[in-house]
């Protein structure tokens, strides 16, 4: 999920028996979108060939044809989501709001936090609808842009086949990407919680991308590791870590008077592309909104006024915006790109703060890296190795693949705030704010009026320009700050 931003820890109650993507949905009856599988529409015509009663659209609910092996309450729903977007993004605010000023950045967080939060809901409403239509219980991300392009404008229809990849290379470049963040973050906390023990001449040997390297073979063997049930106990007591260190970090905080001497309330102009990629990494929960709610008792609750989405990214909002600003304050200009690196070096407490993180970010990375294996292995190259005599073999091969290259691309660029900027402007301006915006256009277009049409094409156009600016701009920024600032100097050294 924050998104990690999916966060540190998905919902891991349910991570035995499914994940979030396409090829295992928590609910009987959904769309699974997989190359060897039938369309929304093959389903449906499936359906009506067995002799399935027809429904109409006011008959049809897809609440009450939802399978739910364990159904979760809305105060579980509700938890799940906050632990979900409490992540290595929040610990980045704080440089987030270094870009962007104090004031700029608090206005900005919460108006991109409304922006993200209204996204997800036009998301799920457009899901049901569509499920509604098509009569499954409910349907996956990919599965939903590509059914809402095929009865959006004309001009849209030719791309629902190729909408399906398209969704699916964001989720895989997205969560290879946190996987890049996830490996920078261990080796930087690691380094800094071990140097005070170490000689000069050692510690200027055993740099982040040694560590990284050292970081290898153990992330190799934990992602072998194929029933996610395994790791379940680990991540609870990742989670519990995560809110510990996150009191404590506040304790840094507030320790001694906050002064606002040499805080600047409006940042550099060119600076702002790089906060603006940060606070969406920060701030999206895309990849859990939709199976959270498709796991609830009580969906219909979701999306209310005061239900499980409003009032948790409210939180979570609150919490991300708190953190950058007072994150900031604390620290001025030499914050750095997770708030852990400018704890304090020679106490004991804070070396605990970056141990434990270090380590519950290391038990939360194969669930990251698992969305990235699905797509990568079940959508695309599972079912073309189907009859192949070393289908196993070449699985493994995949995952150690994947966790070689997120390492290896962690260890040329080490730089933790780049790379969540990066992925956060390249990967979410499209899946948290583009794509939701195309979706409702084209669920809407059908039985919309002519002035209901004319709104909704100023609105979700106005929604998806702003996601194409912030993915184009914020991608250059990121990628020309990585060049210039890493890779050159690097090359200088």
């Amino acid at each position: 999920m924050s998104h990690d931003n999916l966060g540190f820890t998905a919902s891991t109650d349910a991570l035995d028996t499914k994940t979030w993507h396409s090829n295992s949905t928590p609910v009987q009856n959904s769309h699974a979108q997989k190359s060897n599988r039938p369309s929304v529409y093959a389903l449906e015509l499936e359906e009506k060939k067995k002799g399935i009663q027809e429904y109409d659209d006011d008959d049809y609910d897809p609440y009450d044809h939802r399978t739910v092996a364990h159904p979760t309450t809305n105060v579980e729903t509700l938890f799940h989501l906050l632990k979900g977007s409490l992540g290595t993004g929040i610990l980045a605010m704080p440089m987030a709001f270094h870009n962007s000023g104090y004031a700029l950045g608090m206005v900005a967080t919460i108006i991109i936090g409304l922006l993200c939060t209204y996204c997800m809901r036009i998301l799920v409403t457009s899901q049901y609808a569509l499920s509604k239509r098509k009569r499954v219980a409910s349907m996956t991300y990919p599965a939903t842009i590509e059914a809402a392009l095929e009865e959006g404008p004309t001009c849209l229809r030719r791309f629902s086949k190729v909408s399906i990849h398209v969704t699916n290379t964001f989720l895989l470049v997205y969560q290879l990407g946190s996987c890049c963040v996830y490996v920078v973050f261990i080796a930087n906390n690691v380094k800094r919680a071990f140097d005070s023990f170490l000689s000069d001449d050692i510690k200027h040997k055993l740099t982040e991308e040694v560590y990284m390297a050292l970081l290898l073979l153990p992330l190799i063997f934990i992602n072998w590791i194929k029933n996610l049930k395994f790791l379940v106990p680990c991540s609870k007591v990742a989670t519990v870590v995560t809110f510990v260190s996150f009191g404590i970090i506040l304790y840094y905080i507030f320790k001694d008077p906050l002064s606002f001497d040499d805080r600047v309330p409006v940042g550099e102009l060119q600076n702002f592309p790089l906060y603006f990629g940060t606070v969406l990494f920060a701030l999206e929960a895309i990849g859990v909104i939709m199976p959270l709610e498709n796991e609830m008792k009580t969906p219909q609750y979701f999306t209310r006024p005061c239900g499980i989405l409003n009032i948790g990214m409210g939180t979570i909002v609150v919490l991300y915006a708190g953190m950058g600003f007072f994150g900031y304050i604390r620290y001025g200009s030499v914050i750095e790109g997770s708030i852990t690196l400018n704890l304090p070096s020679d106490e004991a407490l804070a070396k605990s703060v970056q141990l434990l993180l270090a380590l519950a970010i290391y038990f939360t990375q194969p669930i990251q890296c698992y969305v990235a294996i699905d797509i990568a292995w079940n959508e695309y190259l599972s079912p073309r190795l189907e009859k192949n005599a070393h289908r196993k073999l070449w699985e493994y091969v995949v995952r150690t693949a994947l966790v070689l290259a997120t390492t290896l691309l962690a260890i040329a660029v080490p730089s933790l705030e780049y790379f969540i900027s990066l992925f956060g402007a390249l990967c979410l301006s499209a899946l948290g704010l583009g794509f939701p915006a195309i979706i409702q256009l084209c669920t809407c277009w059908k039985d919309a009026g002519r002035w209901q049409r004319a709104f909704l094409l100023i609105k979700n156009l106005t929604l998806v320009t702003i996601g194409l600016i912030g993915l184009v701009v914020g991608t250059y920024t990121s990628l020309r700050e990585i060049i210039d600032k890493v890779i050159l100097k690097k090359g200088a050294n």
